[in-house]
This record gives structure tokens, sequence and C-alpha cells, in this order.
């Protein structure tokens, strides 16, 4: 067994309830300025998520987990992720994202048609998030 020093704990939590707990090897997250890599013992930091997918590495396997925004908080080698909606890649279901994501692009196109640019921006964050699920869904 690996000592505390030499592994990440790693859990994703959303308003209901975790969605992932588990161990690796290293983390990777994009935020706002970028993708983030995360090693044992990378310096404690905070920073916000955007709407792609985070990746836990096991040696050979890795995790993928489609990540709706939210935040980063990692010290001491556990890293939390707050995030406004998180599915694992086995709980995704395709045929309910590629629905969703139709349903965004239709709403999309009407909100660009009235000039709505409220009803488009949440158009356009809803089909970022189909999309992120459905590229998750198929790794």
């Amino acid at each position: 067994m690996a000592d505390n020093q030499s592994v990440l704990s790693v859990s994703i939590v959303t308003p209901d309830g975790q969605v992932y707990e588990e161990n690796g090897d290293m983390l990777v997250v994009k935020t706002t300025i970028g993708e983030l890599g995360i090693l044992p013992n990378h310096v404690p930091l905070i920073a916000s998520l955007v709407v792609d997918e985070a990746r836990v590495k096991h040696g050979d396997s890795e995790d993928e987990i489609a990540v709706n925004g939210g935040f980063i908080e990692f010290s001491d080698n556990v890293a939390t992720i707050v995030a406004d909606s998180a599915e694992r890649q086995d709980d995704i279901d395709v045929n309910r994202a590629e629905d969703a994501r139709k349903r965004a692009e239709a709403t999309i196109k009407k909100a660009q048609e009235a000039h709505d640019t409220d009803t488009l921006a949440r158009a356009e964050v809803a089909l970022r998030r189909a999309v992120n699920r459905i590229n998750v869904a198929k790794h």
C-alpha cells in the first residue's frame, strides 16, 4: 500500500450528494484559466471550474467524470470538487444527453431569432453541459 504522501484523495460533491470518492495518482481538471494537473504534494489551491471532464488517473486506468462548473479546493493531498452537477462516465444516459443537446440547439436558434440574450445564454450553458456529458460517456 502506498503511503499517504504519494496518493491523492479525490471527492466530487453536488447539491444532491457525493458523486465520486476515490484515491488516484493524478487529477486533471479544466479551470477558468486552463487545464490543471494535480499530483501528490501539489501546492494548496482553490480554482473555479468550467463545464468539462475531471480525470482521475490510477496507474494505467482512468476515471472520467462530467463536471458542470463549480470549484476545486486542494490541500494535504485531498482534492474536493464542489460542482453544480456531476456524473460518472458509467452513469451517463447518452440518449438523455442527446435529447438535451437537441433541445438546447433548438432553444438557441429560437433565442437568436428573437434576440433574447438571457435565454440564449442559458441555452448555451445547457448545450455545453449536454455535449460534455456525451463526450465523457463516449470515451
